[in-house]
C-alpha cells in the first residue's frame, strides 16, 4: 500500500510547476521600475502577494538602506524572517549580490571585482537554498565592467560551505560550458536532486552568456547533470516565449522584476502581475503551480518552520 501511495504522490507532482519570483535583483532601481521592492518590509509584502498568486519560491537579493547591493547576513535574516511571518514560500538567497554597495571592491589598478568575502555572507541568512554562480565573467553594469571572479577552488569552497550548512545550492548556468565543467564536476558524487537555473538573455550583460533561442535552451537541457530539477530565467522580450518552451520541456519557471521589469504592453510591471501572467500560461498547458510544500518535495528540501 505504501508503494502505491508513493507512486501516486510522484505522479501528482509531475504536473506541478515551481513558479519562482525574483522581485528585486542586484541591478535595478526605482528609476528602472517604480514598483521594485528593495527594503525588507517591502520585499516581504511583495513576496506574500506573489505567493498568493501562485509563486512557491522567492529568489531574493538584499539591499542596504540606501538601496545599494549587499549580502549582509543580518539583512538577509531580517528579510527572511519577515517573509516567513507572512507565508511559507521557499526562500532562495543570492550569493552574487550585485555590482555596487558592499559587493564591489576596487583593486589597485582601478578595476572592480565582486568581493569574495561579501559573497560568502549570503550563506548565513537562513535560506532554504542559495545561488551558486560557479563562473568567472565580466559583468557590464551602470558603473562599468565588474569582474565576478570564481576560480574552481572558490566554486568548490562555496559548494562545500553550503552543504555543511544544510543549504541546497541553486546552480546558475549561463552557457553549456558551465554545465559541462563546473556544475558537472561539483555535483559528481552527490545524489541530488540538483537544482539548476538556466539563465538566458543576459548576453549583453554577462560575458559568455547566451541569448534565448529554442536551440540554445534545448541544448542546455540536454547537458544537465543526471537527477536535475531545472528552472529557466529569461531576460528580455523573448521571456514569455522562452518560458513557455521551458514548460513544454518539463522545466520550471522564474519571473520577476529582476529578470524582466515590463509587461507585454511595455509598461513597468508589478511582480504579482508577472506571477499571475505565468501562472495563466502554466494552467493553459494543463499544468498546475506547485505549492511551497510541493516545491520542497520536488527539490528534496526539508520543511522550514522559520
Amino acid at each position: 500500500m505504501n508503494d502505491l501511495r508513493d507512486k501516486v504522490i510522484v505522479n501528482d507532482l509531475r504536473d506541478k510547476v515551481i513558479v519562482t519570483v525574483a522581485p528585486t535583483g542586484g541591478f535595478l532601481t526605482a528609476a528602472d521600475n517604480p514598483h521594485i521592492p528593495t527594503q525588507p518590509q517591502q520585499i516581504a509584502a511583495d513576496v506574500a502577494r506573489c505567493h498568493s498568486a501562485g509563486a512557491s519560491v522567492a529568489a531574493l537579493h538584499a539591499r542596504r538602506p540606501d538601496d545599494q547591493a549587499t549580502c549582509d547576513a543580518a539583512i538577509y535574516r531580517h528579510m527572511n524572517t519577515l517573509v516567513r511571518e507572512r507565508c511559507d514560500i521557499v526562500l532562495n538567497n543570492s550569493t552574487g549580490g550585485g555590482v555596487n554597495g558592499d559587493m564591489v571592491r576596487t583593486r589597485s589598478d582601478g578595476s572592480r571585482v565582486v568581493d569574495w568575502d561579501a559573497r560568502l555572507q549570503g550563506l548565513y541568512g537562513g535560506a532554504d537554498t542559495c545561488t551558486l554562480d560557479a563562473i568567472t565573467a565580466y559583468v557590464t553594469s551602470p558603473v562599468g565592467e565588474v569582474l565576478m571572479d570564481t576560480p574552481p577552488s572558490r566554486a568548490a569552497e562555496l559548494a562545500s560551505a553550503m552543504r555543511a550548512l544544510g543549504i541546497t545550492p541553486e546552480w546558475e548556468a549561463f552557457s553549456p560550458t558551465h554545465l559541462l565543467q563546473e556544475i558537472r564536476d561539483l555535483t559528481a558524487g552527490y545524489p541530488g536532486p540538483h537544482l539548476v537555473n538556466l539563465v538566458l538573455g543576459l548576453d549583453h550583460t554577462f560575458q559568455n552568456a547566451m541569448p534565448y533561442s529554442p536551440k540554445n535552451l534545448q541544448e542546455m537541457v540536454e547537458y544537465l547533470p543526471e537527477n536535475s530539477v531545472f528552472s529557466v530565467s529569461i531576460s528580455g522580450s523573448d521571456q514569455i516565449r522562452g518560458l513557455t518552451h521551458a514548460l513544454v520541456l518539463g522545466g520550471h519557471v522564474r519571473v520577476g522584476i529582476e529578470d524582466y521589469p515590463f509587461l507585454e504592453t511595455g509598461e513597468p510591471a508589478e511582480n504579482v502581475r508577472l506571477v499571475e501572467n505565468i501562472v495563466g500560461i502554466v494552467e493553459s498547458l494543463g499544468l498546475q503551480p506547485a505549492t511551497p510544500d510541493e516545491a520542497r518535495a520536488i527539490l528534496g528540501l526539508d520543511r522550514t518552520d522559520g
